[in-house]
């Protein structure tokens, strides 16, 4: 035993030179996604928010990296030679709070306060995403099907399926949700993931959103 082995260890000083043989610390992101035919668990070596990241339509280096089938027919094991994702081959990606910069409430409220809110059930084969999209006034959820120079739409506080099998550990923050592979969108209540009762009645006139869907 070393006879100095209870003295205090000094803290290291804050103004002290980065010792140069020490690795790099590159920053990351942990990540969740599927493709059409496998599910993907690691950390995506990029900075500020996933989106932003994936919406570059280049491939990005990932580490750390298991996979799986998406049925469930196996279990998540090392993936060391799976070095690179290209953001064309994810259908969905869960986003976690970590995946973007921090703000307040009052910051997150405000940059919601332009837009209009949705509860919608995006059809994304094989997949299925029920939450709440954040559109700018005159926007309806029908024209996520359009193109657009961005590729992921956020759903937020959204949960994935595939089948009755929930996916990507459940609800989550955010799932961003691949535009190229999504193929319905419709309104729904999210508490039950179905369209949403007609009230008893006749219309008084006029057509709403989720008329002009059926």
């Amino acid at each position: 035993m070393p006879f100095d082995f209870l003295k205090r260890k000094k803290s290291p000083d804050p103004k002290a030179a980065p010792d140069p043989k020490a690795a790099p610390v590159v920053p990351s992101l942990p990540f969740d996604a599927l493709t059409e035919e496998w599910h993907l668990v690691g950390r995506m070596l990029v900075t500020g928010r996933m989106s932003d990241a994936l919406n570059k339509r280049e491939p990005i280096a990932i580490d750390e990296v298991y996979w799986a089938p998406v049925d469930g027919s196996g279990q998540l094991a090392p993936a060391s030679g799976l070095k690179s994702v290209d953001p064309y081959d994810l259908v969905i990606v869960v986003a976690g709070d970590d995946s973007v910069p921090e703000m307040s409430a009052d910051e997150r409220n405000a940059h919601k306060v332009h837009k209009v809110s949705y509860e919608v059930a995006l059809e994304v084969p094989p997949y299925r995403v029920v939450g709440t999209v954040y559109l700018y006034p005159g926007s309806e959820p029908d024209s996520l099907l359009n193109r657009s120079s961005e590729m992921f739409v956020p759903v937020v506080d959204a949960t994935a399926t595939i089948g009755d099998q929930v996916v990507g550990g459940g609800p989550a923050a955010a799932i961003l949700v691949n535009r190229q592979y999504l193929r319905g969108v419709e309104q729904v209540d999210v508490r039950t993931g179905e369209r949403h009762q007609k009230l008893p009645g006749s219309s008084m006139g006029g057509v709403n959103w989720s008329d002009r869907t059926r």
